[in-house]
């Protein structure tokens, strides 16, 4: 049975739901960049969420959406470790069992965070085991309900707030965007906002960011039908490395994204590096790709008003401190 499409107004009861329990971010920008860069660029960070990306707010909404014996009895979820951590903290919040199915190769600090949350972690071989299957049957055993790291309209639905909260932000401040840019895994984080966003601005250009060789959304959106990654590209864009885009995700971004664009790693590191110059901002590599995307200008910033959502900042400092220090 197909899955209801969410709306505006899920996305509005998600942002009340939301509300006092997540960090409501700014949009910020930099004058010296841009002039740089002939135009105003805008950032929306979502590094400076709960648990350093913006996973926190669909998985708030898709356990707070739960009933009460479902709630209680606890919650599983697979993630290389942003969804994970927000998994992991909201259940916390309601005081629910969480468990994790992570990739024993996902970063340090990830699965630490995640673990410090209070979730039992599990690791798998992501090049060897099917973590749904695994995730599938611990839940099947405990009892647990699956939050799905995209594909769930609550979820959708929780993630449309960063779009929302664009929306409302250039209302208040004065500003019409002629685009925004928004990084892309499995597309939800895409699809709510692009929801949010075009509610609110219908002529203002929408734009995925993804890692190259994982451009699964934007060749699928060129090709007009879901289009799987062969999985075989090296990327520091561990948090974006979706095989295909969402059965629910897709066709809400189909009808109302403009394209999308991908970048590589010495794009994505260049754009870590402005981040922390001109924003003083920590940002991971997937969370980076939409600000890359503006920077390598593949999308546009000069004569325009441009907004890029840097989605999460979970990098270990090490990894971080290498890849901005060879770039700088």
């Amino acid at each position: 049975m197909a899955q209801p499409r969410p709306t505006l107004a899920d996305i509005e009861t998600a942002a009340q739901r939301l509300a006092g329990h997540a960090v409501r971010t700014p949009l910020l920008e930099a004058p010296l960049l841009n002039d740089e860069l002939g135009g105003r660029l805008l950032v929306k960070p979502e590094c400076l969420q709960l648990t350093g990306s913006f996973k926190f707010r669909g998985a708030f909404n898709k356990i707070s959406s739960l009933d009460e014996a479902a709630r209680g009895a606890g919650v599983i979820a697979y993630s290389s470790g942003n969804h994970a951590q927000g998994v992991a903290a909201a259940a916390r919040m309601f005081n629910v069992p969480a468990v994790i199915v992570m990739p024993a190769d996902a970063p340090a600090i990830k699965i630490a965070n995640t673990r410090a949350w209070g979730a039992e972690v599990v690791t798998y071989d992501r090049h060897g085991e099917n973590r749904e299957a695994l995730a599938q049957a611990i839940a099947q055993e405990r009892g647990l309900t699956l939050v799905p790291p995209y594909d769930d309209p609550a979820i959708i639905a929780g993630q449309g707030t960063v779009g929302l909260e664009i929306a409302q932000d250039c209302q208040a401040r004065g500003l019409t965007p002629d685009a925004v840019v928004i990084c892309c895994g499995g597309g939800g984080l895409s699809s709510g906002s692009a929801i949010a966003l075009s509610a609110h601005f219908p002529d203002a250009a929408l734009h995925t960011a993804e890692p190259a060789g994982w451009d699964d959304t934007a060749r699928s959106l060129a090709a007009g039908e879901r289009v799987a990654n062969e999985g075989i590209t090296p990327s520091l864009c561990d948090a974006l490395m979706a095989p295909i885009p969402g059965e629910i995700t897709f066709p809400i971004n189909r009808d109302l994204m403009t394209s999308g664009a991908a970048v590589d790693d010495k794009e994505v590191i260049a754009a870590m590096l402005a981040a922390n110059r001109s924003f003083k901002l920590v940002a991971e590599p997937g969370g980076a790709a939409a600000l890359a995307v503006a920077l390598a200008g593949k999308v546009p910033v000069a004569g325009r008003t441009v907004i890029a959502v840097i989605s999460g900042g979970n990098v270990d400092p090490a990894a971080y401190a290498r890849l901005i220090g060879g770039a700088a």
